[in-house]
């Protein structure tokens, strides 16, 4: 068996560095105006730095350009898609055609991965975008572990699948923070992620806290609990799933650090050791990133183990 990629979300240049050492294989990094709930924002400069460090160590880079883009974006869409094109990134993440459009007119031969967020659930699909310049289908978080693998046994494209960390429950084009605050009568600046990671929906029925952020492209609001599969990977690697991902956002550089180190660690004494080696090792990893993981963010497997209801 192949070992899976393990995909993760760079703050900064030098996070980079730090996550080379700790065993990432492939990072997704871009800007607000193009992509959707990056962990930290980079300029076409800082694209093409990034990119030359990470191809002199051997690994990949994503370039997320998966915004829903009106008519208004799309000439900037591809003067962006261009560079991208002379800098010579790895792969596009997309989910509006128009990016397909765009890169059909203008002869950009840069692989695509399809990420819709929560409507990428079935093989068929995943197919039907394979045969339109798609080399891998990123899969909604909402699916069980049965239905992922069923996906992956029928799919033609790559398939990716995120492992650790946050999920996107909603978003909406419009400034949601901003009108509440008008309407209270307030002032309120919407500032970069990075101070509005400690935003958050109360919801005092459930007693959950839900992290909300506003950018470019409206307003964010995530699960009250992070995801980790950290102990939970064997099915997947089993099945061969090409793509591991652990998304970074509103996380600390040091924390996607420490836990980026205990997937590769985990990864490799499967692959290197046999399965025996990652039992006797998964439960250590899971305390480890127990003692780091923030109070307000709880963790859980997610949809992996639910039960589809249909």
């Amino acid at each position: 068996m192949k070992k899976p990629e393990l995909l993760v979300t760079p703050k900064s240049i030098p996070h980079i560095e730090e996550l080379i050492k700790a065993g990432a294989d492939a990072f997704v990094i871009g800007e607000q105006q193009f992509g959707l709930r990056l962990a930290g924002e980079f300029t076409v400069s800082q694209v093409e730095e990034a990119t030359k460090l990470i191809h002199e160590a051997g690994k990949k880079v994503y370039v997320a350009v998966n915004a829903l883009f009106h008519n208004d974006r799309l000439q900037a869409l591809d003067e962006y898609l261009k560079e991208m094109q002379r800098i010579g990134v790895d792969a596009l993440i997309f989910g509006d055609p128009a990016v397909v459009v765009s890169v059909r007119e203008l002869g950009i031969t840069i692989p695509l991965h399809w990420n819709p967020e929560t409507i990428a659930t079935n093989w068929f699909q995943a197919n039907y975008w394979g045969e339109r310049g798609a080399k891998r289908a990123v899969l909604a978080r909402e699916l069980s572990l049965d239905e992922v693998l069923e996906i992956k046994e029928h799919a033609k494209p790559e398939i990716e699948v995120q492992v650790h960390g946050m999920t996107c429950m909603f978003q909406s084009k419009r400034s949601l923070l901003g009108n509440y605050f008008l309407y209270r009568g307030e002032v309120m600046e919407i500032e970069n992620r990075k101070e509005n990671k400690n935003m958050f929906l109360h919801d005092k029925e459930r007693k959950n806290k839900y992290p909300i952020y506003e950018d470019l492209n409206g307003t964010h609001i995530f699960s009250p609990n992070d995801m980790c599969l950290i102990d939970e990977l064997t099915e997947l690697f089993e099945a061969g799933i090409d793509s591991l991902k652990f998304d970074g956002v509103l996380q600390t550089e040091e924390y996607i650090v420490t836990v980026t180190n205990c997937y590769r660690q985990a990864i490799d004494a499967y692959f290197d050791q046999g399965e025996d080696a990652y039992d006797d090792l998964k439960n250590e990893l899971l305390e480890q990133i127990e003692k780091i993981q923030p109070k307000l963010r709880p963790l859980d497997t997610g949809f992996i183990f639910k039960e589809t209801v249909y």
